[in-house]
């Protein structure tokens, strides 16, 4: 479950970056081939302008655009519920009141894991042709209330009925990063993060922020020849 405010995009005109907060069974494993998600996006257009939407998806299918209005800091709560191959999506925005559920039959499903994320989305021509697209600055995302039920017990994230384990976002912009240096020192690039903090004494809250960090581009080696050797020429 997913309980916490709706993130507010900090945008700048002339460049396109995207985020999305979401709750999701499966999906962990380098082999899975489903995964079950439902959550909330904070967008930026080449304009500077902000744009905010819901959605859930069942992989391998796309994801599926949700009726639900959210605005910067909503409460929000939500959830994913499967059994056998039924998933059951929750999304409430506990501020206005607005709801919205559904249960789908899925071909596959994985319940092998559970995540609480906060992560730049994937722009998709097919299944097996994806680029991840540029995160936006969404502040601070906070998950509360964040449990998980398996096997008839009910658990916070960071409780030992399992474990968990923490992943942080690191992102690099390719043009920073890429190009020849013509043996100059090279501008400082931005490192992207999205962060998650520990864990709250309950186990059951954690939050995620964005942040951004000056790197120094590693140099290229001045080049060498190799030879047979035996002393100066």
């Amino acid at each position: 479950m997913l309980g916490g405010c709706d993130p507010s995009a900090t945008c700048t005109a002339g460049r396109e970056a995207y985020s999305a907060a979401w709750v999701g069974l499966g999906g962990y494993g380098e082999r899975a081939s489903a995964l079950e998600q439902i959550g909330t996006d904070a967008d930026c257009a080449r304009s500077g302008s902000a744009s905010y939407s819901t959605w859930y998806e069942l992989l391998p299918a796309g994801p599926v655009d949700v009726r639900l209005k959210v605005h910067p800091g909503d409460e929000l709560t939500a959830s994913v519920t499967v059994r056998r191959n039924d998933v059951t999506l929750r999304l409430r925005d506990l501020t206005t009141g607005a709801r919205f559920s559904v249960t789908k039959h899925a071909s596959r499903v994985d319940t092998s894991s559970a995540e609480w994320i906060v992560e730049a989305p994937s722009a998709c021509v097919n299944s097996s042709s994806c680029r991840v697209l540029t995160l936006a600055d969404f502040g601070e995302v906070a998950f509360l209330n964040a449990t998980a039920t398996a096997r008839g017990r009910t658990g916070p994230v960071g409780g030992d009925a399992w474990s968990a384990g923490a992943l942080e976002l690191q992102q690099s912009p390719s043009a920073a990063l890429g190009g020849r240096t013509s043996g100059r020192l090279a501008p400082p690039a931005t490192l992207v993060l999205a962060a998650p903090s520990a864990l709250s004494s309950t186990s059951a809250a954690f939050s995620v922020a964005w942040s951004e960090q000056a790197v120094q581009p590693e140099q290229p080696s001045a080049p060498t020849l190799s030879g047979s050797g035996g002393g100066p020429p």
